[in-house]
């Protein structure tokens, strides 16, 4: 099989490959290793502040001199008002009660310790650092935002989980557009985040084929060379990994992590708001089972913020009960090699297809 095309020449980079952006797991040294296999790397900064946002560039760009996607959140910032500071609290007591019954000393943050970052900040580090490919999900940027982005040659690459959103990048004048299916891993990129699409994913590619003329990425369920075929023949000119990096050595995942990720079976990948405030796909466990059937999901990025010092707390006495682990639906050896040599092994198999 054939891998390079008009997209891998579009993102100069051997092969239409993208390291998926995954927050908390991919890391500088995932993204260099994944541009050192001819793929595209992506660094992950989420809703990071831009400080942090520049501190990760600066990490990255040390270790490969090649172009790299920056990927960022566009999410939605909640109206401050009396019901969610009580909502915060009542959610940060039972938290705070269930992680002591649990054994686990988590500091959790008063609502007034939280700082909600706003997308125009990393943009406009993005710009200063001479980025030159930014991708985002849960919707989509400010007009504004995008010619400025333009103006500065930046490329752009959208996330959507609906043909209605995969129209709206395109005639916001996205270059790219990255088809998120179901079965993907991690967050949904839905621009809502409720009543979220639930679209398989070759059917939404096959759909979104026939109603764009922008490049598409495909993302979700990729895991062998036959399954990068299928989403090939139906129109993906580009093909985004992410669950199969999961284990590798370049990976923020600890070893106690890489060990139940070993041991996951298909009926415990669910789809989950219990650590964010956002569905996301991932390992059921204890705390997602307490949460999902509780009144205590505070919308994101509230939820989220709120949830972190748990998890880290939970992460320090290895509690894999507490820990959000994020995971595609299609279940597979999730091998710990570097990520270089993972997907260099990938696109071998592919080319023998």
């Amino acid at each position: 099989m054939h891998l390079k095309n008009d997209l891998s020449r579009k993102l100069r980079v051997q092969f239409p490959i993208i390291q998926a952006p995954m927050f908390g797991i991919s890391t500088p040294e995932m993204v260099a290793a994944a541009n050192n296999s001819g793929c595209l790397g992506s660094l992950a900064l989420a809703d990071l502040p831009a400080e942090k946002s520049l501190d990760q560039i600066h990490k990255t760009k040390k270790l490969t001199n090649r172009d790299f996607a920056v990927n960022i959140f566009l999410h939605k910032i909640p109206e401050i008002n009396n019901k969610l500071k009580s909502d915060f609290s009542e959610t940060r007591n039972f938290l705070e009660d269930l992680a002591l019954r649990n054994k686990i000393h988590a500091d959790l943050p008063d609502f007034e310790d939280i700082k909600i970052n706003s997308y125009h900040e990393q943009i406009d580090t993005v710009i200063a650092e001479k980025c030159k490919i930014l991708s985002f999900t849960f919707g989509n940027p400010d007009a504004e935002s995008i010619l400025k982005l333009k103006n500065n040659d930046v490329l752009l690459i959208g996330t959507f989980t609906s043909v209605e959103e995969a129209v709206q990048l395109e005639n916001s004048g996205i270059d790219i557009i990255c088809v998120q299916g179901w079965e993907a891993g991690g967050h949904r990129g839905s621009f809502t985040d409720e009543n979220i699409p639930q679209i398989g994913g070759l059917s939404l590619l096959s759909q979104v084929f026939d109603s764009v003329k922008v490049p598409l990425i495909y993302a979700g369920g990729i895991y062998n060379a036959q399954t990068l075929k299928a989403a090939k023949d139906l129109g993906a000119m580009g093909f985004q990994i992410g669950s199969m990096l999961l284990a590798s050595t370049e990976s923020a995942l600890q070893d106690f992590e890489k060990k139940r990720l070993q041991k996951v079976r298909e009926n415990e990948i669910i789809v989950t708001k219990s650590f964010s405030g956002r569905f996301a796909r991932g390992i059921k466990n204890q705390f997602t089972e307490t949460l999902d059937q509780s009144p205590f999901i505070l919308p994101y990025p509230y939820m989220n913020k709120l949830t972190g010092a748990l998890r880290t707390a939970a992460r320090e006495v290895e509690n894999a009960e507490f820990v959000n682990l994020w995971l595609g639906q299609s279940i597979q050896k999730y091998s710990e090699d570097s990520t270089e040599d993972i997907l260099k092994n990938f696109i071998k198999n592919c080319e023998l297809l």
